[in-house]
């Protein structure tokens, strides 16, 4: 966490620890004599600071300058982990907004070239590809795939072509499909089809989102497919 005189980016986990860290941050900050010098504290996590989690943390105090930005920067980074978002529609503007406040690098891709807003948040690399499953190829490894066409064509074919990577590669973290039970069921005649058997149609998520979450707003949708990316990050 930085603290600043009128600004504090990051955290160190919130309540009294954390306003307590803030005052001392400061303190160190105005003190004469703390260039090039790092402070050591040790907070109990009990009834000193109001609190019954139990435990200690030991926090180091160092003093920046600008010369500390560009490490700082880094430090303070949350590592991002990779998403890769195939379709601009309702659900996928409604899952990139969500998505723009959490630790994802999210590569957003779709057929049409418009369909991207003209702001996006910090995170989010948008790719137009016609064929749209023709970015497949390119997507970072250990990628979470999240398939929401415009078309269930597109889709199938996306869903052909990721399957086609994990046979090659077997580098993609997660692959899942919005839609029904019998879309599904649908697509699984279709890859079998294509020669896809039942290993590589294990593979597939569909639905997807978290069980239990009721609605079919976009909005309520993408909760649940967040929700759900956040379980899978880490997951190979």
């Amino acid at each position: 966490m930085a603290v600043f005189a009128e600004e504090v980016i990051g955290t160190v986990g919130g309540g009294r620890l954390e306003f307590d860290a803030i005052a001392q941050a400061r303190h160190f900050a105005a003190a004469p004599g703390m260039e090039g010098r790092a402070r050591v504290r040790r907070y109990p996590l009990g009834p000193s600071l109001g609190q019954c989690c139990g435990g200690v943390v030991d926090l180091k105090f160092e003093r920046v300058s600008a010369v500390d930005v560009p490490a700082l920067r880094g430090r303070l980074s949350p590592g991002s982990h990779p998403v890769a978002l195939i379709g601009g529609g309702h659900v996928g503007k409604a899952l990139v907004r969500l998505l723009g406040s959490l630790p994802f690098a999210v590569h957003w891709i779709d057929s049409r070239d418009e369909i991207f807003p003209a702001d996006v948040p910090h995170n989010v690399r948008c790719e137009h590809s016609d064929p749209v499953q023709a970015a497949v190829a390119g997507l970072a490894p250990g990628s979470q795939v999240m398939i929401m066409s415009f078309s269930h064509a597109e889709d199938l074919d996306v869903v052909a072509a990721c399957l086609k990577r994990q046979r090659e590669r077997g580098d993609l973290s997660t692959i899942g499909l919005i839609g029904s039970k019998s879309k599904w069921a649908a697509f699984r005649h279709r890859l079998e089809a294509r020669g896809f058997g039942e290993l590589d149609l294990a593979r597939i998520t569909c639905p997807i989102g978290v069980p239990g979450v009721i609605g079919k707003e976009p909005e309520v949708i993408a909760v649940a497919v967040a929700a759900q990316l956040l379980q899978g990050r880490g997951q190979g």
